[in-house]
């Protein structure tokens, strides 16, 4: 029998991923696979790894946003742990799942992890942490971290927006890099905001938006929220590499797949096909 170690988020989202579980248990039971739940706690999950080294199962599932995928990715990939991961997005933004669509058919989804389909992808490094999305800094950075956790939840994405119209004021420089999936941090849900970038191809894309005047913003974050290549317009910069190098003249933080990354400067480069992904 199959088996697979569920790592889940119970606040993710509207934190109502618990109430899913049943569901989740008995889809893989029909499928003749054996789901291990492993619940993440607020602080610290170092002791995964023991688990999966006891466990040994034959992939891992992370049920939650794209902060608990970051998490399952670095503790796999610093501890070589080379299991093919599975998404459940449940978080309030689930970027990397959508797009994979992975999130549009689970039952579908869950047909493709019981038959192995997986897709070897490349992985991001800054410093010692990975990255699997998207690193990113900026205005929106500072918005998506400056968000409430209980607004975030009562809203979801709208809390974003709401935080980025207040901002918009600002005409901050945004930088990010990383998957097709890449995007200001505050607007995670676009499929695709540059041509030809790929998540194997072993190269780093860099989409950063120059300062420029409120009009030219708000046409831009309206390209974004629409899911609309935006590489092309005006003010915005596309780049490709396997390595970048990232500085600020004033103090600016970065982000991580959504999570609070290190301050800047920042040397971001790319572990090609690094993790495999049930897709």
């Amino acid at each position: 029998m199959q088996k697979l170690v569920l790592f889940y988020n119970p606040v993710s989202g509207h934190a109502a991923f618990k109430n899913k579980l049943d569901w989740i248990v008995e889809a893989f039971q029909r499928r003749g696979i054996l789901l291990i739940l492993y619940r993440t706690k607020k602080e610290g999950n170092e002791d995964f790894v023991d688990f999966l080294q006891e466990v040994k199962p034959d992939g891992v599932l992370a049920a939650g946003g794209d902060g608990t995928v970051h998490e399952c990715v670095n503790l796999l990939v610093k501890n070589q742990l080379d299991l093919p991961l599975g998404i459940i997005g449940s978080g309030t933004s689930n970027d990397f799942a959508t797009y994979l669509k992975i999130n549009e058919d689970m039952e579908d989804y869950f047909d493709k992890i019981a038959a192995g389909n997986v897709r070897r992808m490349d992985v991001g490094r800054v410093g010692e942490q990975y990255f699997i999305n998207v690193a990113s800094a900026g205005m929106m950075t500072c918005i998506a971290h400056e968000v409430d956790r209980r607004l975030k939840n009562a809203l979801g994405k709208m809390a974003y927006y709401l935080k980025v119209s207040i901002a918009a004021g600002k005409m901050a420089i945004a930088v990010a890099v990383g998957s097709p999936t890449v995007a200001l941090t505050a607007l995670r849900d676009t499929k695709n905001v540059a041509k030809d970038i790929a998540v194997d191809d072993g190269m780093l894309d860099l989409l950063a938006i120059k300062k420029c005047s409120i009009p030219q913003l708000m046409s831009i974050t309206a390209d974004l929220v629409a899911g609309r290549p935006v590489a092309e317009k005006d003010g915005v910069l596309h780049l490709q590499a396997k390595t970048f190098q990232v500085a600020a003249v004033e103090k600016m933080q970065s982000d991580l797949d959504g999570e609070v990354g290190p301050l800047l400067p920042l040397t971001i480069e790319t572990i090609p096909q690094a993790i495999a992904v049930y897709c």
